[in-house]
């Protein structure tokens, strides 16, 4: 195995991609190229998204739930990570501070415009 993009199901494709370009993430493609979009790829660094409509599911993966956010923490490994924080921490809604862990990472969490949790760390020295 190579890499892994997680596709992120949201309720509106543009609001997702100027919430996510935020962080720093642009747009890769799209499904449609215009229109109303059903599906995004957005890349920052090596983390790639791919977000996608709940209504373009139709009747497929029944067992996908239908609802914004959920039990996933999406954990992001990053660089200047104080300097990343103080760019977005108004933006955004911040659910942890910055902070040491115990394992010698600093983190910071917040959520995302759908409910999804993001962690970013950088194993400072």
């Amino acid at each position: 195995m190579d890499s892994i993009s997680p596709n992120i199901f949201v309720k509106d494709i543009k609001e997702t991609i100027n919430f996510y370009k935020q962080l720093g993430f642009n747009v890769v493609a799209t499904v449609p190229e215009q229109g109303d979009l059903v599906w995004a790829m957005m890349t920052c660094g090596n983390v790639t998204f791919l977000f996608q409509t709940f209504e373009s599911l139709g009747n497929d993966l029944p067992m996908i739930s239908r609802q914004s956010g959920g039990s996933l923490l999406l954990y992001i490994q990053t660089t200047e990570i104080r300097k990343f924080f103080d760019q977005i921490k108004d933006n955004v809604k911040v659910v942890k501070e910055l902070e040491k862990t115990f394992y010698s990472a600093t983190e910071f969490s917040i959520e995302d415009n759908n409910g999804y949790l993001l962690t970013f760390a950088e194993d400072e020295k």
